[in-house]
C-alpha cells in the first residue's frame, strides 16, 4: 500500500541518517551546547538574515507551541488563533494545560484577516468588564495553515501592524514552513518571516528530519532564561546534538529547501492526476497538502490501496480527505495513485 497520509510517515532523509550515523560515537556535551548545534544556529541565522537571532532546538511541534506560548504570556493572557488553528483543534488542549486560553476568531480557508483581528482586540478593550476576561497577549498563525493555504507578505505585514499597535507578539507556527516557502504561489521568503514575526519556528519533523523544530527569536527578544523555561516544561533534550546534527544537515547546501521543493513538485503532479480523473478539491492549496472530496464508496475503494487522512465531513455523503507529499514521495507513488483512481 502506498501512503499519502502525512509528511512525517517516513523516517528521515538519507543525508540526515548518514550524518547521525557518522556522529554517533562522538562524545558531545549535552542540552544543545555541542558544536553541531552551534553550527546549525549560525547557518539558520544566515538563512534568516538575522545575525543576532536567538535559536533553540526542540523536539516536536505541540511541545514547541506550548513552550513558546506559555513562556511569553503573562498569567492573565491568552493567545489569539483561528478556529481551525492547530493549537485550537489538534493539540489536545496542550495550550490550555499550561494555564493559557486559546482565544478563537473567525477564519477563511484557515487564515485570519487583519481587520477581524483588529476588531476582536478593539472590542475586548472597549468592554468595561475586561478585568474579568482573558487578555489577548499574542497572535498565533500557522503558515502553511491547516488547509495548506498561505498568507501573502502583505497579509502578514497587516497582521503584524495590528500586533504592534496593541504591543503583543506575532508567533508563526512553521511546522511545515519549508513547503510554504517553496510554493510556486508565494511572495514570502524566510527573511520576510524573520523580519515580520516576533517569534517563529522552522519545522524539521514534517520536512525531512527524524524529529526537531528550530525556534527563532529574530529581534533579540527571547524571554529571559528561556532555556530554564524549556527545561521546566520538560522539553530540554539531554542529547541535544541529535537536533543540532539534523538542522546542520538541513541547512547545508539548501537541503531544507530542496526537500520542500520536491514535495511541492510532487503535490502539483498529484493535483493534475486528481483533476484529470475528475475529482473535486475542497479548496485550492498551493502546498504539499491537498484536500480532495470523496464519497463513501470512493473512500472505501481507494482506501484498499492508498493511505490518506480523513479531514472533515462535508455533507451526508461526502468527506474531505487529505493527501500529503514529502521528501519521500516518488514518481512511482504517483503512478500507483493514478492507477488506484481508475
Amino acid at each position: 500500500m502506498i501512503s499519502f497520509e502525512s509528511d512525517y510517515i517516513a523516517g528521515a532523509h538519507p543525508q540526515i541518517l548518514k550524518r547521525i550515523s557518522e556522529t554517533n560515537l562522538e562524545c558531545l556535551p549535552g542540552y544543545g551546547t555541542d558544536k553541531y548545534s552551534t553550527c546549525a544556529k549560525e547557518k539558520i541565522k544566515a538563512a534568516c538574515g538575522c545575525e543576532n537571532a536567538e535559536i533553540t532546538f526542540l523536539v516536536g511541534g505541540t511541545q514547541t507551541n506550548a513552550v513558546i506560548i506559555s513562556s511569553m504570556l503573562k498569567d492573565y493572557e491568552g493567545v489569539i488563533a483561528a478556529k481551525t488553528g492547530h493549537v485550537s483543534v489538534h493539540e489536545a488542549g496542550a495550550i490550555e494545560y499550561t494555564g493559557h486560553k486559546v482565544l478563537e476568531i473567525e477564519q477563511k480557508d484557515g487564515k485570519i484577516a487583519a481587520d477581524i483581528l483588529e476588531n476582536y482586540i478593539a472590542d475586548f478593550y472597549a468592554d468595561v468588564d475586561q478585568e474579568h476576561m482573558v487578555f489577548p497577549g499574542m497572535v498565533y498563525l500557522s503558515h502553511p495553515t491547516e488547509y495548506g493555504t498561505l498568507y501573502t507578505k502583505k497579509e502578514l505585514e497587516e497582521i503584524a501592524a495590528v500586533c504592534r499597535r496593541y504591543e503583543i507578539p506575532l508567533f508563526l507556527d512553521g511546522a511545515r514552513l519549508g513547503y510554504g516557502l517553496m510554493s510556486r504561489n508565494t511572495d514570502v521568503t524566510l527573511k520576510d518571516v524573520a523580519r515580520i514575526c516576533d517569534v517563529f519556528y522552522i519545522g524539521g519533523t514534517k520536512v525531512g528530519a527524524l524529529c526537531g523544530e528550530a525556534v527563532v527569536f529574530p529581534k533579540e527578544n527571547q524571554p529571559k532564561h528561556f532555556i530554564t523555561s524549556v527545561k521546566k516544561r520538560g522539553a530540554l533534550l539531554a542529547k541535544g546534538w541529535l537536533l543540532g546534527v539534523q538542522f546542520d544537515t538541513l541547512f547545508t547546501e539548501d537541503l531544507y529547501f530542496k526537500i520542500s521543493r520536491h514535495a511541492i513538485n510532487m503535490a502539483e503532479k498529484m493535483k493534475e492526476i486528481f483533476a484529470r480523473k475528475g475529482y473535486s478539491f475542497y479548496l485550492e492549496s498551493p502546498t504539499n497538502q491537498q484536500f480532495v472530496i470523496l464519497d463513501h464508496e470512493q473512500i472505501e475503494h481507494l482506501g484498499r490501496q492508498v493511505s490518506f487522512s480523513f479531514w472533515e465531513k462535508l455533507d451526508e455523503t461526502h468527506m474531505v480527505v487529505r493527501f500529503a507529499t514529502s521528501w519521500s514521495t516518488t514518481e512511482e507513488d504517483l503512478k500507483l495513485l493514478e492507477k488506484a483512481l481508475e
